[in-house]
């Protein structure tokens, strides 16, 4: 009596097969780098950013170049061609949120879930790509802004120079700055999944409650305006801007990063534990 075997249905070629359709870092990286350049929302927006920053802080720049008093009390000539930082940060917020809401809003998310069934690595592809782009776009931006600001102050001879202290660091500072304000822009949309309520919460942070703290008395404010994000992290531009007790620029970076720890990691916490 013989005993027939069936043949395996595991082939070489099925096994190389499934081994190039596996999911790895680098291919859920290039596939979110794929989505991040072929939108124009994303691009768009990052543009703004640029123009915001070089133009409104060539703008402010000249205001101070002709006033007769110089700069305004916190600021210099460094900080002061640096404003444009503040700006467009409102675009690198929206950038940030765009880039994983739109895909809740299309349902899109379904799928990407659904090709990255552990999910925290899609999260974190998209924080990459996302402070990858916006830190290299921001930096240069960041170099120009410095370099027309300082043109436009030298009619005045109130101009710096890269080697005066704090300098590079400003420089390098408001790149960080957006990168950080752009990946807590991310961290809300995962979170909120709604664009318009991570907008919205976003602008609330950075734009609307720091003036608002302004209304209250100074000896309650004093104590934890600086510790705010946008207060904290705007230390790395080598000014005050009226903050009463600033924090060190690392210091004040380090809480701003702080508070995008804490959203990024409720975000992965919503995102591993409901559904799409």
């Amino acid at each position: 009596m013989t005993t027939t075997l069936a043949p395996s249905t595991s082939t070489p070629a099925t096994t190389r097969r499934g081994a190039e359709l596996r999911v790895t870092r680098s291919r859920v990286l290039l596939s979110e780098w794929t989505k991040f350049r072929s939108l124009r929302s994303t691009l768009h927006t990052l543009l703004l950013a640029v123009l915001l920053m070089i133009g409104l802080g060539a703008m402010f720049t000249a205001i101070a170049a002709h006033q007769p008093d110089g700069f305004n009390p916190g600021e210099n000539a460094i900080s002061t061609s640096l404003t444009g930082t503040f700006f467009a940060q409102l675009a690198i917020g929206v950038l940030g949120v765009l880039v994983i809401s739109g895909e809740y809003s299309t349902g899109m998310i379904r799928a990407s879930l659904t090709v990255v069934p552990s999910r925290l690595p899609m999260l974190w592809a998209k924080v990459s790509v996302l402070a990858t782009a916006v830190l290299v776009t921001m930096l240069i931006t960041s170099f120009t802004s410095f370099f027309l600001g300082q043109a436009l102050l030298s009619e005045r001879h109130l101009d710096a120079s890269l080697a005066d202290p704090g300098a590079l660091r400003s420089i390098f500072g408001a790149a960080l700055y957006l990168t950080v304000a752009g990946i807590t822009g991310l961290a809300l949309g995962a979170l909120l999944r709604n664009a318009a309520a991570a907008i919205f919460t976003f602008v609330a942070v950075f734009f609307v409650i720091p003036p608002l703290t302004m209304l209250l008395p100074a000896s309650l404010s004093d104590h934890f305006v600086q510790y705010l994000p946008s207060n904290a992290g705007a230390m790395m531009l080598n000014g005050t801007f009226g903050v009463a007790n600033p924090l060190s620029p690392w210091t004040g970076f380090a809480v701003m990063c702080g508070y995008a720890v804490v959203l990024l990691a409720l975000a992965g916490w919503r995102l591993r534990r409901l559904d799409a």
